[in-house]
């Protein structure tokens, strides 16, 4: 193995996080990555500060993709969440559960392009102003001003207080079982006053057409699916970790489902993340 692709490689997992980030879907952020390689091979393989070089070049590849991104996000059929990203969470200090949590993408997909480019490189990957406005051809006032104006609109997606995987596991295999024994008084005994549930089928398969707010409204979801037998129709089950969060992989009749849970301070579920579209689970393994 050569320098340049020792020095590649150590930064790819750090690459591949950032892309996907930017970007919420795991194969576009490994096309990202292996095209900065290309550029990496090509030219920046004597660059003074490989980190920040290879850094900036993902953030300029994706911010290039979201262009076309945009227009097929507007076209969109139902709610839009990010690709599962079912993986154990790294213990690189930038990789921390909620950096990569489901609700923390969906405030991202709220920024411009330049608001989430400029808050990433900042904010979660440590570089400087100056460095973050070389990067993107801004001067560093108006980087600084953009970043400002995107943490204020992430601030509310961070979490207030700290919840552990355990406890939510320990909620989520709850819910699971309620689900499976068709237990409507116990589901409703798990979520929050205000929880929410997103279902992401993007035209393709089944899935409610608009985010479900509040207990009253998930609980009508979910006693139309109970009705349908879809929680005790699966094939076969297993935990996993989804975007930092404890969750499940279900093997259906019609293919692969993800759910990731979150929970609130008062130990109950308050968001419930569904993928159902099948161009999302390419990358899942049942």
């Amino acid at each position: 193995m050569t320098a340049a692709v020792a020095v590649f490689e150590a930064e790819r997992p750090r690459l591949r996080r950032l892309a996907y980030r930017m970007l919420g879907s795991v194969a576009e952020a490994e096309d990202a990555v292996q095209d900065a390689w290309l550029r990496w091979d090509r030219a920046g393989a004597a660059a003074d500060n490989p980190r920040a070089w290879l850094l900036q070049t993902v953030t300029r590849l994706c911010l290039d993709r979201l262009k076309s991104a945009r227009a097929r996000r507007e076209a969109y059929v139902g709610p839009w969440l990010p690709e599962p990203l079912v993986e154990e969470i790294a213990g690189d200090p930038v990789e921390r559960a909620e950096d990569v949590s489901v609700a923390f993408l969906l405030a991202l997909e709220r920024l411009s392009p330049l608001e989430r480019a400029v808050f990433l490189l900042h904010d979660v990957f440590d570089q400087d102003y100056a460095e973050v406005g070389r990067a993107l051809g801004r001067g560093e006032a108006a980087v600084r001003q953009l970043a400002s104006r995107a943490r204020a609109h992430v601030r509310d997606a961070r979490p207030r207080f700290s919840v552990s995987p355990e406890k939510t596991l320990e909620l989520a295999a709850a819910f699971m079982r309620a689900a499976a024994a068709q237990d409507m008084e116990g589901l409703s005994s798990l979520l929050a006053r205000d929880a929410v549930l997103i279902s992401d089928g993007g035209g393709k398969r089944p899935a409610a057409l608009r985010p479900m707010v509040g207990r009253d409204d998930v609980m009508l979801l979910l006693r139309g699916l109970a009705s349908r037998g879809s929680f005790t129709k699966a094939m076969a089950m297993r935990p996993a970790m989804i975007n930092g969060d404890p969750g499940v992989i279900m093997d259906l009749a019609d293919g692969l489902q993800t759910i990731a849970f979150e929970a609130d301070a008062d130990g109950l579920l308050s968001a419930i993340y569904i993928v159902r579209n099948p161009d999302k689970l390419v990358h899942v393994r049942g």
